[in-house]
Formats: structure tokens, C-alpha cells, sequence
């Protein structure tokens, strides 16, 4: 890893879905088997080699940042938002602090475990310089614990990706992390969008994405965004140890 890498850890949602829980406490600041979610997210970048994290915050934000303060590892920075910017705009509102160079970005309301490798190591190896703009981290439907949609994606050869589209399921959901080049944003909207945006520019009649690819994890993934994912979460982390 890079020692200059860094990355994004989205977490300034409002918690809707995880209500009445988050009534007292962002979405983030919520504990699975004894560790809040951003505690966890923090940890496994740092553990991967990520020394540098951008987090936003907008719900409950004093809260969350006053947690993220007591924290020395990795070195965070926080960017507050007064209005929500949803993913894209999140992302994009942080570009400053990220540097001309590929980053990482992660939700965080998933846990992701990796495999063998490091999942941010993989993805730094898969990286194609010439025909990517963001490479994004997809997870199999079946092996998801605490999804349950329909699937976002069918992954082809070389990564490439076609959306669900009108197809009752697809094989592949994405996880949340990604790599990403700040390139990805130029001509991006104003203000708040979704990322959806800019992997659907350029996107052909059958669905394909243009310089947006996959790479399936080969670790575990876990969904968080909801009481109930959250209880799945820690019954299955229990199992684990």
C-alpha cells in the first residue's frame, strides 16, 4: 500500500432505516458485537495500510465527531455537511483533502472482511490506469449477510459491468468500497447526487458502463442498514469467534 494512500468513509446519512435506533445516535456510532460501525470501518483501513481518512458528517454530527476525535489511527480529517450531499456530492464536496491520485471510498453501514488478500490491496492491483475511472468492490448475492435486494450488477469478462436494468435479479451486489480517480468527477453535478450518476455516463444500450469496472470479493460482507441486518451482523460475528 501506498504510504501517501488515502480514502473516504461516507457516513453523514440520516439513519432513517435504522430508526428508532439512531434516534439517539447516528447511524454510524451504532455498536455490532461490542465495536461501532465506523470503529470498525477506521480499523480495517488502518489494518490495510490506509494512514489517511476523509469522513463527513451532517446527522447528530458534534456526536460523531467528538468520537473521532479520541481516535489517533488512522490520521482523520472531518468535513461537515450542512446540507446532505448524498454519495456522489459527499465525495466530490472532500476532492480537496483527497488528492490528485486514485483513492478508496467506503460506506459506512457495511462490514467488509476480507479473504485471503486484503480487499484494498486487490483492488490496487486490479487498477487499470488506462481504462478505469472508478473500480468498484461487488459481492454475490447469495453470500451477502443482511441484503436482502435483488442484486445491482452482472459482472463480465475484464470486469466489466451491466446493470439489473428490467432483469428480475443479478448475481452481484455492490458493497460500498471502491477506488476511485478524481477524474471520475469532472462534469459531475453540483450540490447533492447520488454516484450513480457518473457510473451511468456513457452507459451503452445493453447496460454496460463505460470506465467503471468490478472486482467480486472473495472475503465476507455484511449489510448494516436496518435493526434487523444489524442483529444478523452480530449473530454472525458471534459464530465467527
Amino acid at each position: 500500500m501506498p504510504p501517501d494512500m488515502k480514502a473516504m468513509l461516507l457516513a453523514a446519512g440520516l439513519g432513517t432505516r435504522m430508526r428508532p435506533l439512531t434516534d439517539r445516535l447516528p447511524k454510524p456510532l451504532l455498536e455490532v458485537a461490542g465495536r461501532s460501525l465506523i470503529d470498525r470501518a477506521l480499523d480495517w483501513f488502518s489494518v490495510s495500510g490506509v494512514n489517511e481518512v476523509v469522513v463527513n458528517s451532517h446527522y447528530k454530527a458534534e456526536l460523531l465527531e467528538a468520537h473521532l476525535a479520541a481516535r489517533h489511527v488512522p490520521h482523520i480529517q472531518v468535513v461537515r455537511e450542512d446540507i446532505l450531499l448524498e454519495t456522489g456530492g459527499g465525495i466530490k464536496n472532500a476532492l480537496s483533502l483527497l488528492g490528485s491520485a486514485p483513492f478508496f471510498s467506503a460506506n459506512s453501514d457495511t462490514i467488509c472482511i476480507d479473504g485471503n488478500t486484503p480487499a484494498l490491496h486487490r483492488l490496487l492491483a486490479a487498477w487499470d490506469e488506462k481504462n478505469m475511472d472508478a473500480l468498484l468492490l461487488v459481492h454475490p448475492v447469495e453470500k451477502a449477510i443482511g441484503y436482502e435486494g435483488m442484486g445491482d450488477f452482472f459482472v463480465g469478462a475484464e470486469g466489466m459491468l451491466r446493470r439489473r436494468g428490467g432483469e428480475l435479479a443479478a448475481p452481484f451486489v455492490f458493497t460500498g468500497v471502491q477506488l476511485l480517480h478524481p477524474r471520475f468527477f469532472t462534469g459531475s453535478p453540483e450540490g447533492a447526487f447520488s454516484m450513480n450518476v457518473l457510473y451511468d455516463r456513457g452507459i451503452s444500450s445493453d447496460g454496460i458502463l463505460a470506465r467503471t469496472r468490478a472486482l467480486i470479493h472473495d472475503g465476507n460482507w455484511l449489510h448494516v442498514g436496518d435493526p434487523q441486518g444489524l442483529a444478523r451482523a452480530e449473530h454472525w460475528l458471534a459464530t465467527q469467534t
